[in-house]
């Protein structure tokens, strides 16, 4: 093998090692067991696990990104926005079944290039835009849009992490759902919603 084809075999091998076991159960004599190469190989091209690790989760926030800034970037209805976002994250996880276990798993190490929380974070930032532009389309406060741009992603990531093992119903029946509360939620929306007093209290 070449330099260029080793690196990228050991980072295949360790992609699908830290979606098995996580970064804390997973080995550089592992990685090197796996690829057939000693372990000065493995320090040789990544300086260690934390290396190889920053390497793995670097191209999956540079993937996830892509996919769900091209979903909200493209234009249109913000519910076609909304079914194209869902259905992005949704292909992401069904694709890339082992590169989302690794984002969603909590690691030591940190990233220069962020987390999948932080990836999160970057999505509601841009969620957050479109929904004051609707919430003044209907006469809505549009300064509480941030706190509606958390739930609304939030939302959609949590299921994604719950349909990441259950892959029950199909992808596009989950998107639907997924819609449906969020949009005939958000289409109904209180002007000052408020929470009944609870007895006793």
């Amino acid at each position: 093998m070449t330099a260029k084809e080793r690196r990228e075999q050991l980072i295949v091998v360790s992609r699908a090692l830290f979606a098995q076991k996580g970064f804390e159960g997973t080995s550089v004599e592992e990685i090197a067991a796996r690829a057939e190469v000693s372990k000065p190989v493995v320090y040789e091209h990544f300086g260690g696990k934390e290396g190889i690790y920053a390497v793995v989760v670097d191209r999956e926030i540079s993937a996830l990104t892509l996919a769900l800034t091209g979903a909200l970037t493209a234009g249109g209805h913000p519910k076609v926005l909304l079914e194209r976002t869902a259905l992005a994250l949704l292909t992401y996880i069904e694709t890339n079944e082992d590169g989302f276990r690794i984002l969603v798993r909590d690691s030591p190490v940190a990233q220069a290039t962020g987390t999948f929380s932080s990836l999160i974070g970057d999505v509601a930032t841009q969620v957050e835009h479109l929904l004051a532009d609707q919430f003044k389309r209907r006469d809505l406060d549009p300064g509480i849009a941030p706190i509606y741009a958390q739930m609304l992603v939030g939302m959609v990531a949590l299921t994604g992490q719950y349909w990441l093992d259950a892959r029950h119903p199909q992808k596009a029946e989950v998107a639907a759902h997924l819609v449906n509360l969020a949009w005939n939620g958000l289409s109904g929306l209180e002007r000052r919603p408020s929470l009944p007093t609870a007895a006793g209290t």
